[in-house]
């Protein structure tokens, strides 16, 4: 029942994060121009919508990287209860959400507001983080882990969600001031969670 339980759970999250991840491509928008232009107008007007392709890449690999770390917890817990619940539930909220920071990220990655764009768009992986905080605390106290994993691994995931969000929140001041360093601090976590590994570790004996 607990593995039934838990499948449904993860099924229903995949499929939002499928959604999230789909919405993306729709902020490119196909330029609106005469037909009878030139192959080199087109070719311009295609290379102007780099803020585009710019925005809908790394909301792509943060929602990829968000959905693995996402399939890893749920290889950790053996059943759900209703806090976990909310707190996924909370999560994808957040998830959902992603295209419109990416949207408000492409239309002014090129301009004078870029900071403030930025700044929205880190920000909004604070709250992320606080989601996938919310569902490893819920998993760590209700007693949802599986059994046999060690407190040293507990140790090591819970480290490395708050280290997170402290990078996070830096990351949003930064863009403040300076919209490409934010960004890049921002990404700077794809390695963190690139690797942070969710492989039971067994409890030593």
């Amino acid at each position: 029942m607990a593995e039934k339980e838990t499948g449904r759970v993860e099924a229903f999250s995949d499929g939002v994060f499928a959604i999230a991840i789909t919405l993306l491509i729709l902020e490119i928008k196909v330029p609106k121009l005469s037909h009878d232009i030139s192959p080199a107008a087109l070719a311009a007007a295609l290379l102007d919508l780099w803020p585009s392709y710019v925005a809908f890449l790394l909301s792509f690999f943060a929602i990829l990287i968000m959905w693995i770390n996402h399939h890893g917890l749920f290889n950790m817990v053996r059943r759900v209860n209703p806090g976990f619940l909310y707190a996924n539930g909370f999560l994808l909220l957040l998830v959902s959400f992603v295209p419109f920071p990416t949207s408000v990220l492409a239309d002014y990655l090129d301009g004078r507001a870029l900071n403030t764009a930025a700044a929205f768009y880190c920000g909004t992986f604070i709250f992320i983080s606080i989601g996938y905080n919310l569902i490893w605390q819920c998993m760590v106290r209700g007693d949802l882990l599986q059994h046999g994993i060690s407190t040293a691994h507990v140790r090591k995931i819970t480290l490395a969600y708050r280290y997170g969000m402290a990078v996070y929140v830096l990351a949003t001041i930064t863009a403040l001031f300076s919209g490409y360093a934010g960004l890049g601090m921002n990404l700077s976590l794809w390695v963190l969670w690139a690797v942070l590994g969710y492989r039971p570790s067994p409890t030593a004996s």
